[in-house]
């Protein structure tokens, strides 16, 4: 029996397709990897992070209603250097993080922004000596 291998990409429907692109391509540095229409219609972008193999595919699909998150329903997680930078990188674009940073003894921390939807993004900082988050 084969096993499901390896995640591809998540997706995240919402309802500003240009926007939310921008927002991931600019304030979060990712790089757009393709763009089609699916057969049904859905206007798709697909992202990824510089060292990460996994996409991010952003769908935008009107016919299905408008997106409503939910708080706490589910993030993204991604690797920053520094929270501390990060936060000043934010201020350029008059963002701010929703909710931290939170730093543990060992340096490692976290940080959550928010993009344009709603969805909640985690920022995280390593610890001294690579600790893990």
């Amino acid at each position: 029996m084969t096993l499901a291998r390896k995640l591809l990409h998540t997706r995240y429907r919402v309802n500003d397709l240009e926007r939310t692109v921008k927002f991931y391509r600019e304030v979060l540095g990712l790089q757009e990897v393709r763009r089609h229409r699916s057969p049904r219609g859905s206007e798709l972008v697909f992202l990824k992070a510089p060292e990460s193999e996994e996409l991010i595919e952003i769908c935008y699909f009107p016919d299905s209603g408008p997106v409503q998150v939910q708080p706490d329903l589910t993030h993204l997680a991604f690797e920053v250097d520094s929270l501390e930078e990060f936060a000043q990188h934010l201020a350029k674009f008059g963002l701010r993080y929703s909710d931290g940073p939170t730093y543990k003894p060992d340096g490692s921390g976290f940080a959550f922004i928010d993009a344009p939807e709603g969805y909640e993004i985690e920022l995280m900082q390593k610890g001294k000596g690579g600790a893990q988050y």
